[in-house]
């Protein structure tokens, strides 16, 4: 359902975009494939729950259920407040990104919650850093925090450094040496 509902949002998001045609795609219309490619595959996901054996669900726990009120308090208070924090805050959405990361980050206190808090506060480092820390600095704060979510990792720094380093290479290969996709590759200051 979270897929489902998500890829609706997207598609909302995405109207004021020109779509354009297969032939002269616009800016929206690749976003707009995608948004629809996961509206089907979450309902193949859902479809395939109906009849996958049932994996019984664990009673939450006094903390799970506080970390995720807290994440969620703590989440909009941050948003409320970071327009008055920075300039940087009152553009397109990073209010609302900065509040869904530090809420993220709040939910993580929770055992329960650590893995998909982590995963999703790492994409919301992402998209905060992208445009002002550059494609390196982005990556970095998303490897970290990703590597946060699993135990082993976090016994094990120097694999998440080596993985950092070879990400943060074939990326910038990849995106910007082949692609010549025009994103700044260092902080902007």
């Amino acid at each position: 359902m979270f897929l489902i509902l998500l890829a609706a949002v997207g598609l909302w998001l995405n109207q004021d975009h020109a779509l354009g045609s297969a032939r002269r795609m616009g800016p929206g219309y690749m976003p707009m494939l995608v948004f629809w490619i996961q509206i089907g595959l979450g309902f193949l996901v859902l479809g395939i729950a109906f009849f996958n054996g049932p994996d019984p669900l664990e009673k939450w726990t006094g903390l799970e259920i506080g970390s995720l009120v807290l994440g969620i308090a703590a989440g909009t208070a941050a948003m409320l407040v970071a327009p008055h924090l920075s300039s940087f805050f009152t553009t397109s959405y990073a209010d609302l990104g900065f509040g869904m990361l530090v809420g993220f980050l709040v939910i993580c206190v929770a055992k329960g919650w650590r893995l998909m808090g982590y995963i999703c506060a790492a994409m919301c480092a992402f998209c905060l850093l992208l445009e002002r820390g550059g494609l390196m600095l982005a990556l970095i704060a998303t490897i970290v925090l990703s590597a946060m979510a699993e135990p082993e990792h976090r016994q094990r720094p120097l694999g998440v450094l080596g993985m950092a380093v070879f990400l943060l290479a074939l990326c910038w290969w990849v995106f910007i040496k082949q692609l010549d996709i025009r994103v700044a590759v260092w902080p902007q200051f």
